[in-house]
């Protein structure tokens, strides 16, 4: 099988692969947090942040450590201390520099932990055997896919806040009919460029 352009993975991670709206990873603080856009701008980008940094710390354990002592067996836990560890990092950052974000976000931030586009985009890495450039771009652009969908459902809600909509479809039942047409929107792009 050919290599894969770092470039090809990059746009595909973000379009036609998307976390969020091609393998559904990263659901709930999506559907939570997408209700104000300057709270869903701050998640995208710490969710962006910490997928390009703990795919990046994955790559390096995994290869130097991990294989080479024969412990691959260990990568799902390895893979979440290292995810904790980082988004711990990311949490004292923004108390610090950014507290009107931190306590924006407020519970959402340390559940970016727990987040399974976090851990999906490590494990992937792995199964499709992608090399550093490779999971660096992976990495990247489902952040920055994370991130686009975000901001646009975000947007949409927005918009939705004046809009007639029936009773027993407001709130979360409105969200999840928005997110599937976003998908089928984001999977039309699939002709263009896909990753598997």
């Amino acid at each position: 099988m050919p290599e894969i352009n770092p470039i090809v993975i990059l746009f595909a991670s973000i379009f036609t692969s998307n976390m969020v709206l091609a393998n559904f990873l990263g659901m709930c603080s999506f559907i939570a947090v997408s209700k104000e856009i300057k709270t869903s701008i701050g998640l995208g980008q710490a969710v962006t942040f910490v997928l390009t940094g703990t795919t990046i710390i994955n790559y390096f354990i995994y290869h130097y450590i991990l294989i080479p002592f024969g412990l691959e067996y260990l990568r799902f836990i390895v893979f979440i201390i290292t995810i904790a560890a980082f988004v711990q990092l990311v949490e004292m950052i923004i108390e610090r520099y950014l507290p009107s974000l931190y306590y924006s976000l407020g519970i959402f931030l340390p559940l970016i932990t727990v987040n399974c586009a976090i851990l999906g985009v490590s494990l992937f890495m792995v199964i499709r055997d992608y090399s550093f450039i490779q999971s660096l771009s992976f990495g990247l652009g489902s952040g920055l896919g994370w991130a686009l969908a975000i901001l646009a459902m975000s947007g949409i809600r927005k918009k939705l806040e004046r809009a007639p909509i029936p009773k027993g479809l407001q709130g979360p039942g409105i969200t999840l009919i928005i997110t599937g047409l976003m998908a089928l929107a984001f999977i039309g792009f699939s002709g263009i460029v896909r990753i598997q």
